[in-house]
């Protein structure tokens, strides 16, 4: 996978403005209301992949976490699985914020005017809520102590699973908004937005 920064740089040219980009697509309600294909393609692209840039970020973090202190003294304990455990945690929290502004996102863009708007509106939306469920209970699966290091071993990868879970769920999402819908499938093509989400795709 490619460097945490890659894709955010080639999105937003800067991390503090890919935090500019998300608030702005979460400030854009079009909630409930009759919005072009266009508009829509670009909107709910926008806030995939925000989201994807993100947790693409925090995976990179969770593979490579810090191995020394403020001190510059080694930190052993964070190579032990229940270290790891702990990034993993840590990245789950940041993982669910992300998903919480991407749900939010896609809410916003409202629903195209299509003849199968409706029912993509919902397909994303539903997709969007499940990745949010999905994260928490990943999150919350790691409150529980492993009683050895097989359990802990396994949160662990079942921890970061979900997330690449999450992302595929992304991807045949919109895959299948454009089986779904002709015009749509074209808005989708031509988005600025989509274009660079199929970009970062075609290069992971």
């Amino acid at each position: 996978m490619r460097g945490p920064l890659v894709w955010i740089l080639a999105v937003a040219a800067g991390v503090g403005l890919v935090i500019g980009v998300t608030a702005a697509i979460g400030s854009r309600d079009d909630r409930g209301e009759t919005v072009t294909a266009g508009k829509w393609a670009q909107s709910v692209c926008g806030a995939v992949g925000v989201w994807r840039g993100e947790l693409e970020a925090i995976v990179e973090d969770i593979r490579t976490p810090p191995s020394r202190g403020g001190t510059g003294t080694q930190e052993p304990q964070s190579e032990t699985p229940q270290g790891r455990t702990g990034f993993v945690r840590e990245g789950l929290e940041r993982a669910v914020q992300a998903t919480e502004t991407m749900v939010e996102g896609v809410d916003n863009a409202g629903v195209p005017d299509t003849p199968q708007g409706d029912e993509a509106a919902k397909l994303v939306s539903d997709w969007a809520d499940s990745a949010q469920d999905e994260l928490e209970e990943a999150q919350d699966s790691l409150d529980e102590e492993a009683d050895s290091l097989e359990e802990s071993i396994e949160q662990f990868t079942g921890a970061v699973g979900a997330i690449g879970s999450t992302l595929a769920g992304g991807v045949k999402a919109i895959a299948d908004v454009a089986r779904l819908d002709p015009e749509l499938a074209a808005a989708l093509r031509e988005s600025s937005t989509c274009q660079q989400l199929r970009e970062e795709q075609s290069s992971t």
